[in-house]
């Protein structure tokens, strides 16, 4: 934890939402939950924080369990992008079609699928099926939320007409109000490690649902630099800009660390060098 600390000072804190860009950069946290039942937990364990864009392989599994791949998969599609997450360029050179459901525009719309006819309706049955299923005790953080209307998101907002347009959401303004709601689902490490489970645990989920969940994960779940930790970590995992990460090993359990400083790319980057640290250690890649 003290190397990881160091690698915390070298990060970022995003500065384009108020409330993150006030976190103690010094925080690190790790949780791990195995599908045996074994927990093991260090750092700032008690210190929740909002999903982000952990959410999206979350949103998916849902959505996949709810409506079925053929239905998801017209939406969205499952191809890596080498543009960063909110990027314009990538969805209207794929003529208003998602790269895939990591992006924002994948997970915009997609969030646009969720029951319910506003952003708190959706998201809230969002968070309830994650709570129940997986039990996890995940809030929705009302702060967050204020802090991230608090500034007009352009890029998303021209991601939204761009999706509008293409026939993938039926209203901008309610697309991006439910993307912003379950992105501020708040919880611990423990919390994300046990919903984790569900993409890890054999028979938790269907099984060709869990797979495409993490497939999705290791090759596109840190964006442009999906790839490279591909090889260096070997692991499905997500990022969050507000320092979250999920990662999972599939058919052992699953691994959560927080530590909100960023790297270039938008992921935290104490929280890939534990990552990092416990894969090489305990030889988990899947490529093993």
């Amino acid at each position: 934890m003290a190397q990881a600390q160091v690698y915390a000072h070298t990060g970022r804190l995003p500065d384009y939402i108020p409330l993150l860009a006030q976190a103690n950069a010094q925080l690190v946290a790790v949780g791990i939950q195995t599908v045996a039942g074994q927990e093991y937990f260090a750092g700032a364990i008690d210190q929740p924080f909002a999903l982000m864009s952990v959410v999206k392989p979350l949103l998916l599994l849902f959505l996949l369990e709810q409506l079925g791949w053929d239905t998801v998969f017209d939406r969205v599609g499952i191809d890596p992008s080498e543009q960063s997450f909110h990027s314009l360029a990538q969805l209207n050179a794929d003529r208003g079609f998602p790269r895939n459901p990591m992006l924002n525009s994948g997970a915009i719309a997609l969030a646009s699928m969720l029951p319910g006819s506003n952003g708190s309706e959706r998201s809230e049955a969002l968070r309830l099926w994650l709570n129940q299923t997986a039990g996890s005790r995940f809030v929705l953080d009302t702060a967050m939320l204020t802090s991230v209307r608090s500034l007009r998101n352009e890029a998303n907002r021209a991601i939204g007409e761009v999706l509008l347009r293409a026939g993938s959401i039926d209203h901008v303004e309610t697309a991006l109000d439910t993307y912003n709601h379950i992105c501020c689902l708040s919880g611990t490490v423990a919390d994300l490690a046990q919903v984790g489970l569900l993409l890890a645990q054999p028979n938790a989920i269907q099984p060709i649902n869990q797979r495409a969940v993490n497939a999705l994960m290791l090759t596109c779940g840190l964006y442009e630099a999906s790839g490279r930790f591909a090889v260096r970590i070997g692991l499905p995992i997500k990022s969050g800009v507000s320092g979250a990460l999920l990662s999972i090993v599939p058919g052992q359990g699953a691994i959560a660390c927080y530590s909100p400083t960023l790297d270039a790319t938008g992921n935290s980057i104490a929280g890939l060098f534990l990552l990092e640290q416990l894969t090489q250690t305990l030889n988990l890649s899947i490529f093993n």
